[in-house]
């Protein structure tokens, strides 16, 4: 990677924010309209059902890799990112993004965002972040604010979540990846998201078709109340609409 246009951070793995009680426990043609679904604010008021994910580019073609189980040593073990298979929309320029391991991970792992965009037009700088071992089994977050990374409205982005098995044979990284993309009309989502009670933002950004934001809400409300198993199973369900089943059990498994 250039590295005029790569930023490198070593951290340890303190250093990203974590949820507690999860670390350690293109089409041109597409009417905008149908990018970016009017929300359905009415819910049920006991609201354990679950919330809908609809994505806005059906048929899209799948950017996410990985996620299947691995071995590293004697240990069997999941890296994913939580994406959608498709293009991950959100309306923030610096979002937080989540991946999830399913063992506690004795290797450095890297994150990794880069940029479609032709070298001559990326402003905005690749970051790798390095985490030190050992990394906590669970859900993690990744910031894209701490790192001073922006993204660009209509350009997509690239992040990977690379387990370094052996740190001077990177071609047997175990590596999972996704795809975000910040909407060019972000500021009018948000606004009309943001008329609603915050409780209810999740759903009207899983039902509008971003979900990195309706991740990142559903994610900072159980952060805030880590024992509530509505929001978990909330989660839980977003998840399994994408086929993350592994990192869903997690969270239904922490409500037992």
């Amino acid at each position: 990677m250039n590295t005029s246009l790569t930023m490198l951070v070593v951290a340890t793995a303190g250093t990203l924010w974590a949820l507690p009680c999860d670390a350690a426990e293109a089409d041109k043609k597409q009417p905008k309209k149908e990018l970016i679904a009017q929300a359905h604010t009415e819910k049920p008021a006991n609201e354990a059902a679950t919330f809908s994910y609809k994505p806005p580019l059906r048929g899209a073609p799948a950017t996410r890799v990985g996620g299947g189980t691995r071995s590293l040593g004697a240990r069997s073990f999941t890296v994913s990112v939580l994406a959608p298979n498709e293009t991950g929309f959100t309306t923030r320029n610096d979002p937080t993004v989540y991946w999830y391991v399913s063992e506690t991970v004795n290797a450095p792992v890297e994150l990794t965002v880069t940029t479609t965009e032709p070298l001559k037009d990326a402003a905005t700088p690749a970051v790798e972040i390095m985490l030190q071992p050992p990394i906590a089994k669970g859900v993690h977050a990744l910031r894209l604010a701490d790192y001073g990374i922006s993204l660009k409205p209509g350009v997509e982005y690239q992040w990977f979540v690379a387990v370094v098995a052996n740190p001077a044979q990177r071609s047997g990284d175990i590596i999972a990846g996704g795809a975000i993309k910040r909407l060019a009309e972000g500021d009018a989502v948000q606004e009309r998201v943001k008329r609603a009670p915050q409780a209810a933002w999740p759903a009207m950004y899983a039902d509008s078709g971003i979900w990195y934001d309706a991740l990142d809400q559903l994610s900072q409300q159980i952060s805030a109340n880590p024992g509530d198993a509505r929001l978990r199973r909330q989660r839980a369900a977003l998840l399994e609409q994408v086929g993350l089943r592994e990192a869903a059990l997690f969270d239904r498994e922490a409500i037992r």
